[in-house]
């Protein structure tokens, strides 16, 4: 079997990656967080332009009917830019829950609006503490009773605004009055919701990673010290490539665990934690490395890589964190694993920070 990308799909993430290079410069991200809404409106429409809000909208509602596989890179390259908008969470996480309800006048009319970019959408998973992007969300999709799926618009929708490590990041406290119910008794429909919040995260994060190492490169061949360039020195050199190396283990481990979601293969829940443990853990390996090559100035509002490893870390305790993932990968390997789904406490949803 070939694992391999195909040349489409290639081509895709490579203009993508030519678009957002363009989009999200870091003068254009420093601008945004001086905004109230710390989103970019005419972007969002670019980006449905691109055919990325539909990716995983059904062909009959105006979109691509694609797949994890072929979302993988384009959640890598949003993780490299540092993407404000929640499009990855959106588009690959809940669309596909919406689109696995029954067909229903409110979600075929969400998920055609969502295609078309003239509605952006939130979500609440069970035990989520925080719900991102709420001030830009046209609709709330969230749990009601009986692990049921519901749509909130409106009135029906109070949230108010919380603070994150992440400048760009926005997240609010939500709180729902109503609602129309879309599915009921669906808690197969949220484990796999979450799996997938948690592999585009881990996508995510390699992409941080790799961008976070070759910003550092790049300083450091600027950077000079006693009459030479930073890099040229051997311990500098140690730190950025045990850092790629992290990096390099972890992008075929992502792509696995997308493959895996995909098919629903039976080890789904573990290919997904060991991705999101490896690319948490090259992020972080990534993060220290480039403030150690900064000489600590990468912490500071000065340096344009804080919007990266602020990032980095805010998602590293997104959809699970190295505990909860941890746990996964120890019962799925010695044989104690838990059908999915059986146990997603607030711990494996927790997004705060």
């Amino acid at each position: 079997m070939d694992f391999r990308f195909s040349q489409d799909q290639l081509d895709f993430q490579d203009s993508v990656k030519t678009f957002l290079a363009g989009e999200c410069t870091p003068e254009h991200l420093r601008k945004l967080v001086e905004t109230e809404t710390r989103r970019d409106a005419e972007r969002w429409q670019k980006l449905a332009e691109l055919g990325l809000t539909g990716f995983f909208v059904p062909e009959d509602l105006g979109g691509l009917g694609l797949s994890e596989v072929d979302f993988v890179l384009i959640a890598e390259a949003c993780g490299a830019a540092a993407l404000p908008e929640t499009l990855v969470e959106q588009a690959a996480v809940i669309v596909p829950l919406l689109a696995a309800c029954p067909a229903a006048k409110a979600r075929d009319d969400a998920l055609s609006s969502f295609a078309e970019g003239t509605l952006q959408l939130a979500i609440k998973t069970p035990g989520l503490h925080y719900v991102s992007d709420m001030h830009t969300a046209g609709a709330l999709v969230f749990a009601g009773d009986n692990s049921s799926v519901m749509l909130a618009q409106g009135a029906d929708v109070s949230a108010s605004a919380q603070t994150s490590i992440d400048p760009l990041r926005c997240l609010f406290d939500v709180s729902v009055k109503g609602g129309q119910k879309l599915a009921d008794d669906s808690a197969a429909l949220w484990a796999r919701a979450f799996e997938r919040g948690a592999l585009f995260s881990a996508a995510q994060l390699s992409g941080l990673a790799q961008n976070m190492i070759d910003m550092t490169v790049a300083y450091a061949g600027q950077r000079t010290q006693f009459g030479k360039p930073i890099g040229s020195f051997q311990a500098v050199k140690h730190h950025l490539a045990s850092a790629q190396v992290a990096v390099s283990f972890a992008q075929p481990v992502v792509y696995r665990a997308a493959y895996a979601v995909a098919h629903g293969a039976a080890d789904m829940s573990a290919a997904v934690s060991h991705a999101k443990i490896a690319a948490g853990d090259a992020a972080m390996t990534a993060s220290k490395a480039a403030i150690q090559c900064h000489g600590a100035m990468g912490y500071t509002f000065e340096v344009d890589l804080h919007l990266w490893m602020k990032r980095a870390w805010a998602l590293i305790g997104a959809w699970g964190d190295r505990d909860y993932h941890m746990k996964r990968v120890a019962d799925f390997t010695l044989g104690a694993n838990a059908p999915i789904g059986a146990d997603l406490t607030f711990s494996a949803f927790d997004n705060a920070g």
